[in-house]
Formats: C-alpha cells, structure tokens, sequence
C-alpha cells in the first residue's frame, strides 16, 4: 500500500473496539492476514467520548501519558509480523498524546529487536487550546464561558490517514478520528481514490462501520443463548472486511476462531448508532444504506452491497469534555429473609439524612436498576417484593468535593446505623466529567500528519 491506485482487494482487519478490549484478539487476525497474502491493514478501535477527557486527565499528571494504556499488550504480539508482512496499522490509540504513542512504539520495537517503524502522527483534532476558544464559543454559545474545559476535540476524517500511508507510513496513530475512517483511511490510499469520490466513500465508510466495534459483528454482542447461539464464544473472533476497488465489502473472520458472521450479526451491527439510514453522517461522507443487501457469502462470509454515498457535510463534530464536579457512589448487601424490605429502608435512612442538599439516585441491583431513573422515581412506584439477595445503590453528583464525600461517610455508617444485616460495604469518589457537542466550520480545523522518528 504505497499510495499507489490499484484494483487488487484490501483486507482490514479489525484487532480492538474500543479501550480496554481483548489484547490477544489481533494475532489471529493477523495470521489469517499474512496466510491469505496481497495487500492488508490491521486498524485498533480504542477511543471513546469519555476515554479521550480520561486520557487528557493523565496528560496533565505525567506529559508523557495519554495515550490507550495497553499499548504495549496491543502490539506487541503482531509489531514484527505486520513490519514484515507490510500490514499497515492504523489505530486512534493516540488519545491525547499521539505522539506519546509513536514514541512509544519506537520503544516497543527497539525491545524487540526490529528496525524502527515509520510511524506518522495524525494533527488538528486537539482544539483546547486558547487559540480555538472563540472557535468553541461560536459553536457552543455563551455557555462555554462557565466551562472548566478538560478537552476539545474535532472528528478528523480519513484524508490524512490516506496521505499518510502514500507518504509510506507503516503505522499510522491518530486522536479523535471518526471510526470509520481508520478504514477508509487505508482504502482511499489503497485505491487513489478522490476524497469526493462519494458512492465509493460511502460503501468503505459502512465497511468501516461494521468493523469499527470488533466482535460486536462476529457475533459477541450479537448473543443472546436460546434466541441467537453463538458457537465458542469463549474465542470468538475478530472481523476482516475484503474492500474491492468500488468500496464493496464481504466481512469475514479470523480463522480457526469462534463467533459467527452471519447476515443477522451484520444486519445488527449495521444499524448500530445509525440514526437516519439514508443519511448517516461522518467526517468523509454522508453514507446511505436506505437501499442497502445484506447476502450470505459463504460460511462466516456475508457481502454488503447497495450502499451510496453523498456529499460529506460542511462541518465537524466537536466534543468538548469539562470538569462537572464529583461523583459519589455508595454500595451495601442484604441477604436472607425480609432483604428486599431492609434495602429498601436503608435508601429511606440515607435520603432522609442527604436530601435536600444532595439529589441522590437509588438502585436495587437485582430488583430495580437498569430500568430505574437518577430520581428513583421508579425504585419508589415499584412495589416491594420478597428478594433474597439485594445490593444497594446510592450515588451523587455535586461541584463540592466536601458535600459529594457525605455520600460515602453516610453509606459506611449503615454498618450500624441501619437495617440489620447490612455488609460489604464499599465506596468512590472520582472526578466527574460532562460532555457538550457542537460543529465548527470544516475550513477552522487543519488536519495533517508528520512522520515521527525513531
């Protein structure tokens, strides 16, 4: 994948989706895209809303940090045999610090003995500076003025991906790109496409779509025992999309793994997060799968046709991560006889003593939680039953530290100055984090690249 247009198949493989997945998942992958030859990509999904603010939070505790913390168990396994194989990497796993992260894989392949990778730095998503302020503050609004801002960051498309890799980059490491675009990237190299090039923009885009959540495809979400059976789940497998010249893709695994691709797995994932069918929007393109087929291929091979792809929209994303004070979190058990009733009065004991300083959410985990609300107003029209085993759940957000604390003080307390039988006792205390989204102008975010050294 020199940059150079070619009409042969790419194989991208996808190793992670999101931070904190499975590190052992990429070297099937891998193998499977070393035994199958031609030209091949290997893209790490790790980077979610929250997990960018987290990583800038430990940018500002050590200047070297910030990047996906398994960054080491990632790619250690498969640097030497993707070097050798000419697999591209290409990965978001550079969080706030990128270039931390190329470093660092200089350091990983210095350890093992190889030569030193050519590594490019994706640039322009990172928008907290000073300099972009009024930027945020046209996007966002006067509110912005009362935002302690931890992060800010723009969803960079798959331009400077493809430039990168024809610039002869072998591993590529963004922040905040749109997921899809970590295939599209390699694909728009691969192929010389035109970054208006729409139908075929918008086919890789849903490629890239399905693989962007790793074995959410192959069926790890997709499972639901006695509904949709998943054979060996235990192992299942991560996906790899075959893209043909026009942007057309059949999904398939790693081999000799578990999970399944089927049309219902890829039927799923397609529609994942996909608010308007015939106008998903993305840095690259606006894709349509309005008229979308989803066919068998073979077996754990299920192609995607009818895809189309218009005009990419005059703006991009931004997400803005501020400091939004703290949240508490308290947890007790009750067990045996009258446990449901006795968790019950124990929330009654710590609203009576938090409210109303504190609003406080209530969970019977086991009974009343998934479905409940931060008011309890659900815990409270539920009418009490006979659970044996009942966890409580109480939590609170306030901007003072001191206030939130009481939370914890008042759930330990319940050892003796609640209900009978109360155990296991444990509480946090971290600092909460709030999100707030707006669009800038295209033209107001630069995106690049720079080839980092060894």
């Amino acid at each position: 994948m020199s940059g150079m247009a070619t009409r042969k198949t790419l194989a991208v493989g996808s190793a992670a989706g999101f931070s904190g997945d499975r590190t052992d998942a990429a070297a099937p992958v891998v193998r499977t895209l070393v035994a199958r030859g031609g030209p091949a990509a290997l893209i790490f999904e790790t980077l979610a809303e929250r997990t960018l603010a987290l990583a800038q939070i430990a940018r500002r505790a050590d200047p070297d940090a910030g990047y996906e913390p398994l960054l080491d168990e990632l790619l250690e396994p498969i640097l030497a045999p993707c070097l050798k194989a000419g697999i591209r990497i290409v990965s978001n796993f550079g969080a706030a610090n990128p270039a931390g992260a190329a470093r660092r894989i200089h350091a990983i392949a210095r350890k093992q003995g190889l030569r030193a990778p050519r590594v490019a730095v994706i640039t322009g998503d990172d928008l907290s500076g000073a300099v972009h302020r009024k930027l945020l503050r046209d996007g966002i609004g006067a509110s912005f003025d009362s935002l302690d801002v931890v992060s800010a960051n723009a969803y960079l498309g798959a331009e400077p991906i493809a430039a990168a890799i024809a610039a002869g980059a072998e591993i590529v490491v963004a922040g905040r790109v749109a997921d899809p675009s970590l295939v599209v990237g390699p694909a728009m190299a691969h192929f010389g496409w035109a970054a208006n090039d729409w139908e075929r923009l918008g086919r890789a885009t849903m490629a890239g779509h399905l693989l962007e959540c790793g074995a959410q495809v192959t069926g790890g979400y997709f499972a639901d025992p006695g509904h949709k059976d998943v054979p060996r789940l235990h192992d299942v497998g991560f996906p790899i999309a075959e893209i043909d010249a026009d942007g057309q893709c059949t999904i398939t695994k790693a081999a000799g793994t578990g999970g399944c691709v089927t049309e219902r797995t890829v039927k799923e994932q397609l529609l994942y997060e996909v608010h308007d069918p015939a106008a998903y929007l993305t840095p690259d393109v606006t894709a349509d799968i309005s008229e979308a087929s989803v066919r068998a291929a073979g077996r754990d091979r299920v192609s995607l046709s009818g895809v189309r792809g218009h005009a990419r929209p005059d703006r991009l994303k931004v997400n803005v991560c501020h400091e939004a004070g703290w949240l508490a979190e308290g947890e007790i058990s009750y067990a045996g006889p009258g446990a449901e009733r006795r968790a019950r009065l124990a929330a009654e004991v710590l609203a009576k003593r938090l409210r109303p300083a504190l609003e406080i959410r209530v969970d019977l985990i086991g009974v009343v939680s998934v479905f409940a609300d931060d008011r309890g107003r659900l815990v409270k029209a539920t009418p009490a039953g006979d659970a044996r085993d009942v966890r409580l759940r109480v939590a609170t957000a306030h901007r003072d530290r001191r206030e939130a604390e009481r939370l914890t003080r008042e759930v330990t307390a319940l050892y003796t100055c609640g209900p009978a039988g109360g155990g296991g006792v444990r509480t946090a205390l971290r600092p909460r984090l709030d999100i707030v989204s707006c669009f800038v102008p295209r033209a107001a975010v630069h995106a690049g690249f720079e080839l980092v050294g060894a």
